[in-house]
C-alpha cells in the first residue's frame, strides 16, 4: 500500500515532501517525488512511532504486577498515544516478582497483538540502587549489584533486558558494569556518587544515564558528580522526563547542550497514566495522583502521569527544535536498546510504524505496521 503526499520526516534530513510503500508490515520504499497511492495524507506531517525505554505503567496498569492482561491494556493505550514501541520498566523487587513480570513481556513481544504497542526489550530499573537516593524504590529490597542473578533473569527472559541500572557507588558495580555490559546497556540511576566513582562505571562499560537530574546529585562546581561524568563523554546517552513537572524548561534546555545529540526522552510513566486523580500503587507503596502529580505518602515524586508523546511536544513548547525532540523520542531510544534497525525512523525494512500528525505535532493518526490503531 502507497501513502503519499505528505512531509516526511526522515532522520538526516527533516521532514521531506514525499511518502512511502508499506509491504508486509514494513516499510519498502521511501519517496521524495510526486506519486500517487491508495492513501493521500493530504499535506500532513508523518514522524515514526515513538519509542518508550522507561515505561512503568498506564491505564490503570504496571508491568511488574506480573499481569498479561495489564500489560496488554499498557499496550493498547501506549498505541493509542502514539508510542509504537517500548521497554516495559519494571521497579526495585524481588527476584522471583521481576522473573514473572518479566515472563509477560517475553509473552507480549511473542504474540504483538494488533492496535498495540510492540515490546522491544525489558528496562530493568533496581534493585542494585542506594537507599539515600531510592526515590520512589522500594527501600526493602535494594540490594548490590549481582550478576549472577542478573544473569538468570537475563537468560530467564530470553535476552530481553536491553537495560539494567545500577549506583556506582554500590560494592562491585565496576566489575558488574564490565560483565553486564557484554548483555545489555548498562545504566547509572538511583546514585549518590560522585565524579569518581560515576566515571569508574562509565570506564567499565556503562553508557546510559536514567532520568538524568532525578535520583542523583546536582551538579556543583566542585562536584561535577555522574551528570559532569557523562556529559563529557560522547558514548553516553541520557533520559529525560519531560513532563514540565519533574524538570523545569530550563533545566530541558540545559540537558540537550550538555548531551548534544545524546538526549532521549522517556515517560517513566506509572499506572496512573491515563487515570484520574486518586490512589494507586507503585512496588508496594502508596501513589496519590492530583492534578497530574504522581507522590508518594512522604510527598516524594513517585513517577510521571503523562505519555511520551505528550512529553515530546511539551519539549518543543520549552524551546527544543521539532526535529530534535521527535529524534529524542524514536531513533536515539530505539539505539538504545539495540532495535534501531528494527524501529525508530521511516527507511526501506524497518517496521511501519508512524504517526500522521499536524506541523505542531498534534496527533491525527497512529499506524503500527501499517495499520491503523
Amino acid at each position: 500500500m502507497r501513502f503519499y503526499n505528505a512531509l516526511v520526516f526522515l532522520p538526516e534530513r527533516g521532514f521531506v515532501h514525499g511518502g512511502f510503500d508499506v509491504e508486509e508490515g514494513r516499510f519498502a520504499a521511501v519517496f521524495t517525488d510526486e506519486r500517487e497511492g491508495e492513501v493521500d495524507l493530504g499535506g500532513a506531517c508523518v514522524i515514526p512511532g515513538l519509542v518508550d525505554i522507561h515505561t512503568h505503567g498506564a491505564a490503570g496498569a504496571d508491568f511488574s504486577d506480573g499481569s498479561a492482561e495489564g500489560l496488554r491494556r499498557m499496550a493498547a493505550h501506549l498505541a493509542r498515544c502514539g508510542v509504537t514501541s517500548f521497554a516495559p520498566t519494571s521497579m526495585t523487587l524481588p527476584y522471583e516478582t521481576l522473573a514473572k513480570a518479566f515472563a509477560t513481556a517475553v509473552g507480549l513481544a511473542g504474540e504483538q497483538p494488533k492496535g498495540c504497542a510492540r515490546v522491544m526489550g525489558v528496562h530493568m530499573e533496581g534493585p542494585y540502587f542506594s537507599e539515600k537516593k531510592k526515590g520512589a524504590q522500594n527501600g526493602a529490597y535494594l540490594k548490590a549489584p549481582d550478576i549472577e542473578g542478573f544473569r538468570a533473569l537475563y537468560e530467564g527472559c530470553g535476552g530481553l533486558v536491553r537495560i539494567v541500572d545500577l549506583a556506582p557507588e554500590l560494592p562491585g558495580a565496576a566489575d558488574f558494569t564490565a560483565k553486564a555490559k557484554e548483555l545489555c546497556t548498562v545504566s547509572v540511576a538511583h546514585t549518590d556518587a560522585g565524579y569518581d566513582e560515576a566515571r569508574a562505571v562509565f570506564e567499565a562499560g556503562a553508557r546510559h544515564l536514567t532520568h538524568l537530574y532525578n535520583a542523583m546529585p546536582g551538579v556543583h562546581h566542585r562536584k561535577p558528580g555522574p551528570i559532569g561524568a557523562a556529559s563529557e563523554r560522547e558514548d553516553i546517552a541520557a533520559e529525560l522526563i519531560c513532563d514540565g513537572l519533574h524538570i523545569h524548561p530550563s533545566a530541558v534546555r540545559m540537558a540537550f547542550r550538555l548531551f548534544p545529540g545524546r538526549i532521549c526522552l522517556i515517560s517513566d510513566s506509572l499506572r496512573c497514566c491515563g487515570m484520574p486523580d486518586g490512589e494507586y500503587e507503585l512496588g508496594g507503596q502508596q501513589v496519590f495522583l492530583a492534578g497530574g502529580v504522581a507522590r508518594l505518602a512522604d510527598g516524594t515524586i513517585a513517577g510521571a502521569a503523562s505519555d511520551l508523546y505528550a512529553d515530546m511536544r511539551n519539549a518543543v513548547a520549552f524551546g527544543i527544535p521539532r526535529e530534535e525532540a521527535i529524534l529524542a523520542a524514536t531513533i536515539r531510544p530505539a539505539r538504545e536498546i539495540g532495535r534501531e534497525s528494527e524501529i525508530g525512523s521511516i527507511e526501506p525494512g524497518k517496521r511501519a510504524d508512524f504517526v500522521v500528525c499536524g506541523e505542531d505535532l498534534a496527533r491525527r493518526a497512529v499506524y503500527i505496521g501499517g495499520e491503523k490503531v
